[in-house]
């Protein structure tokens, strides 16, 4: 029976040995089929690229357009398939694949097969749609693209990042700046331990609460602001329907009725005339927040500024929203043809411009009451019907904001106490001081959308994600805390415990998670093995962290990748040759030492590998290194130390009984004989080896010698008791 069994499913939630992304890794079983390529399955490929034409852009290694599709054509395997499209599947709903890929074991049939990752439960999803696609193209039967498509676009839209969260977290990601998403909503952390930042949409942990308390009391938002100086529209809170009419007339028509703490516009009603529109608006309004407050009408369009850091970041603006009258059709039909259809209009996060919904708009009913007409009038062909004074704020006009605008936005902004804002404003001429034409700030928003900036319904779209991410993070700092990772086949979790010990002396608040368990401050949280991603990725999260030491066993890395991105200083101690992961299809050293390189391949260009020059395994790593190496090993003469020393690199080494550390500047001797114990076994012998990988990772951290070589005293005295018992 040909067939496509999922054998094992891994998330790969961090460098792997595919890639720095996560990803999903399937081990496959295609039994019967690896005797039917596509080339052997009568109508195959026709069937699969009626379904998804748009495989041709898959340029595949032939490294051209429809370098995919030759190969369909050629003859590939159902594994190489599955990869490209579950990628595909994924693209057409809306998260980009990217990166794939399809490899034989050992074994006939079973491949794996691994694909970028950006949200598990969607690749997950598509990977299953993508097998029961091949499966009906292989069997020449029905598969409903479009209801599958359809529901990986809602997944999407449901469970991947907002816009919004999305654009920061990508400016961060280009400035090198690590994130974690920290739950299923818009909540980000980016930067690991003491040096992280949160942010939630456009609100980030420099947002206090009671600011943006205060941004959602309308009323207490205005005498803010009142109180600096800010121009507000005049009005107050009323108690009732009958005080709202008071109010209106005491201000003077034409006012604003709005809720004293909504938001997005909701149940906002302006340019009220008459005591019975200002009652119908004092009756939604109402039921929008639990207040309502009447203001003066200020005459002009809306705006929104953005201020990030007390700084313009991006301006739009709103217009009338109109339809013209055909002489035939109906408002609500008139709606449809001439607004809805626009592509900008969605109720989806990327649309720009919302649908204008009659039955959710009674703002939009009360201006068709104004012109006497009902949803169900047919305007006379030719005339121009009015449904919202201010529609969707989505035209860019950030160039044209005085600057004397952008002064009072900002103050508006501080007022409050936000380091965010969205600062709603009126005003017939944003390229002119408010004053000068009794335009007015009427809110003070905190977490303000950012979809209106990045994709303007006209206008030149404005990276507000960088403007964010240049905020929380200044040029020199990218959110990293010094991160050591330590992997090989012995040895691990003693170096491990021996590099947090010299951060710790060096001042660092250290976390560490090793086989022996988790430690914070070298206080013990688990007893428990944590050599694991949910161990490392806890001191990640913690903001009391500003050094982290993680062991990283083979296992490890094949199950789960990488905790973290990248690492200042990565340590590789060995190659066991002997050494296999029979469930991994892991069975030379050849692929073992393929798992191996994962560690030195996330070395920052600013950081070091430390390998073992004793290891030729370890030592040819070394040219995959992004920054710099530091080789260690017992023999001083050691070849490939030598070399390296010669080409001005810098190496940690042992010559008549003591440590030396040698480089470019020379020759330091760290640690005399009569610290180091006697070499007079194998025990004893792979410690020094050990004590030898410390201290080049300690070295390329930067902790000073002196308090090094206290360290390395200070190991010598705890494990001479170990040895001699």
């Amino acid at each position: 029976m040909k067939n496509i069994e999922f054998l094992r499913i891994l998330h790969l939630r961090g460098p792997s040995i595919w890639t720095y992304k996560p990803s999903l890794e399937v081990l496959i079983d295609i039994g019967e089929l690896e005797d039917f390529p596509s080339n052997k399955i009568p109508g195959f490929t026709e069937r699969l690229l009626k379904w998804l034409p748009s495989l041709i852009e898959h340029r595949c290694s032939r490294e051209k357009h429809g370098g995919f599709v030759e190969r369909l054509y050629e003859g590939t395997w159902p594994g190489h398939i599955l990869e490209h499209v579950t990628l595909e599947m994924q693209n057409l709903a809306g998260l980009p694949g990217g990166f794939g890929k399809a490899r034989e074991t050992s074994a006939r049939g079973i491949y794996k097969i691994v694909m970028r990752a950006r949200h598990e439960k969607v690749t997950l999803q598509a990977l299953h749609y993508a097998r029961d696609l091949v499966m009906a193209a292989i069997e020449d039967r029905p598969f409903d693209i479009e209801d599958a498509i359809d529901e990986l676009r809602d997944m999407v839209n449901s469970l991947c990042l907002g816009p919004s969260t999305a654009c920061i977290v990508d400016a961060a990601d280009d400035r090198d700046i690590p994130s974690i998403r920290l739950s299923e909503n818009n909540l980000v952390q980016l930067g690991y331990g003491a040096r992280q930042h949160r942010i939630w949409t456009a609100e980030t942990d420099q947002t206090g609460a009671i600011a943006e308390s205060i941004s959602r009391d309308k009323d207490l938002t205005k005498s803010l602001l009142q109180a600096c100086g800010v121009p507000t529209p005049g009005g107050r809170l009323v108690d009732n329907a009958e005080d709202a009419c008071d109010a209106a007339q005491d201000i003077g028509y034409p006012v604003v009725v709005k809720p004293s703490d909504a938001n997005h516009g909701r149940g906002v009603f302006t340019n009220l005339n008459t005591d019975a529109e200002v009652r119908t608006a004092y009756a939604v309004a109402l039921d929008e927040g639990s207040g309502v407050i009447v203001e003066r009408f200020v005459h002009g369009l809306e705006h929104r500024i953005l201020i990030v850091g007390g700084k313009l970041a991006a301006a739009a603006r709103g217009e009338p929203v109109t339809i013209v009258g055909d002489g035939a059709s109906t408002i609500v039909e008139l709606i449809d043809i001439q607004l809805n259809s626009d592509p900008r209009r969605g109720s989806r996060e990327e649309h720009p411009l919302n649908p204008v919904i009659l039955d959710r708009e009674p703002a939009v009913r009360l201006e068709l009451t104004r012109q006497n007409l009902t949803p169900e009038s047919v305007p006379a062909a030719g005339r121009t019907v009015l449904l919202q004074r201010n529609g969707n704020v989505a035209i860019d006009i950030t160039d044209q904001v005085h600057p004397d605008v952008v002064a009072a936005a900002s103050l508006a902004a501080r007022a409050v106490g936000l380091d965010i804002a969205g600062v709603d404003l009126v005003t017939t001429d944003i390229s002119r001081p408010l004053e000068e034409q009794h335009g007015a700030i009427v809110e003070v928003n905190a977490g303000p959308g950012l979809l209106m900036h990045l994709s303007p319904a006209q206008g030149q779209p404005r990276a507000v994600g960088a403007v964010i991410a240049d905020h929380l993070f200044p040029s020199s700092d990218n959110g990293r805390i010094p991160i050591v990772g330590i992997t090989g086949s012995i040895g691990k979790t003693s170096v491990a415990q021996m590099i947090a010990k010299l951060l710790q002396l060096s001042g660092k608040h250290v976390g560490l998670a090793c086989s022996a368990g988790l430690y914070l401050a070298q206080r013990q949280i688990e007893t428990k093995d944590c050599a694991n991603w949910a161990s490392a990725h806890r001191i990640l999260l913690n903001r009391a962290v500003d050094a982290a030491v993680f062991e990283n066993g083979h296992t490890s890395i094949l199950n789960e990748g990488l905790a973290y991105d990248r690492c200042q200083v990565g340590v590789v101690l060995n190659i066991d040759p002997a050494e296999t992961v029979p469930d991994h299809y892991i069975e030379n050293v050849e692929q073992l030492t393929k798992v191996t390189r994962t560690q030195v391949d996330v070395v920052l260009p600013t950081g070091a590998a430390v390998l073992n020059a004793e290891d030729a395994r370890v030592a040819e790593l070394a040219p995959l290194c992004d920054g710099e190496v530091i080789f260690f090993a017992l023999d001083a003469d050691n070849a490939v130390l030598r070399a390296h020393l010669a080409a001005g690199g810098r190496a940690v080494f042992v010559r008549s009984g003591q440590i030396i550390l040698a480089g470019s500047g020379g020759e330091t001797v760290l640690v005399g004989n009569v610290s180091i114990p006697v070499m007079s076994s194998q025990k004893t012998t792979l410690y020094v080896v050990n004590v030898l990988a410390a201290i080049g990772a300690a070295w390329a951290l930067d902790i000073p010698l002196k308090l090094i070589r206290v360290g390395v005293e200070a190991f010598d005295r705890r494990f001479k008791i170990k040895l001699a018992k």
